[in-house]
């Protein structure tokens, strides 16, 4: 029972509870940096790392430090792993680096890691903590991979920084642009979307309660033709 408990913890960031398909978190990195897949790629581990090491730590101390400071505590431990991140990524991907610019430090204030500390490490085990911090970094990563992909690939005809020869002359400079990423974005939320709750279904009320003239109505008429219909 608890190997199944910590399984649906891990498992709830990567689709059902997707921190940027479906709790639309960490929209700006998200747009900023799927227009390479090696940039997405590079910005989901360098996320996932972060927030691995911050569930954990917090988890850990979560019962050491007090309520009133909890939010500015759990920034600087944040801001203390995305340094360790950041020199790690200048240091020996500097490739990476420059593809992410500014949006590497500032995973810091990114809220996807800041909810989970807040929501979740905050008030459980270690265990489940790093679980956690694990879907979601997955999840995350997967997400602005998948955005990446369909950008790269469709909008500069190459993956990875590789030129795929026969794209070139089909390729669709819109979805390497601002709005083309909102488009690709709006997408696969609803992808996703369809995925987790399948079609809404449309629910029909024919019933008298929802006639505007229901209480001059003495013949059940609105009823008969509802039944009718």
């Amino acid at each position: 029972m608890q190997n199944k408990s910590n399984m649906s913890v891990f498992l709830k960031g990567i689709l059902k509870e997707n921190p940027v398909l479906v709790l639309i978190l960490g929209t700006c990195p998200t747009l900023a940096t799927t227009t390479t897949v090696t940039g997405a790629f590079g910005m989901g581990i360098a996320a996932l790392v972060v927030l691995i090491c911050s569930n954990v730590f917090i988890s850990l101390l979560r019962k050491i430090i007090p309520d009133n400071v909890r939010i500015p505590c759990y920034i600087v431990i944040i801001a203390g792993f995305v340094t360790i991140v950041q020199m790690i990524v200048k240091a020996f991907f500097p490739v990476i680096d420059s593809l992410l610019g500014v949006y590497l430090p500032l995973i810091t204030v990114n809220c996807i890691i800041l909810g989970r500390a807040e929501m979740f490490a905050s008030k459980n085990n270690v265990v489940k903590s790093a679980l956690d911090g694990m879907g979601m970094g997955i999840g995350f990563t997967l997400a602005l991979c998948g955005m990446a992909f369909i950008r790269e690939v469709f909008g500069n005809a190459t993956f990875a920084g590789i030129e795929i020869p026969f794209l070139v002359p089909y390729k669709i400079d819109f979805l390497v642009k601002s709005p083309g990423g909102l488009l690709v974005f709006g997408m696969l939320i609803a992808l996703v979307y369809v995925l987790t709750h399948g079609k809404a279904p449309i629910k029909r009320e024919f019933s008298c309660a929802g006639c505007p003239s229901a209480g001059s109505c003495h013949t059940g008429s609105c009823q008969l033709k509802g039944d009718e219909q």
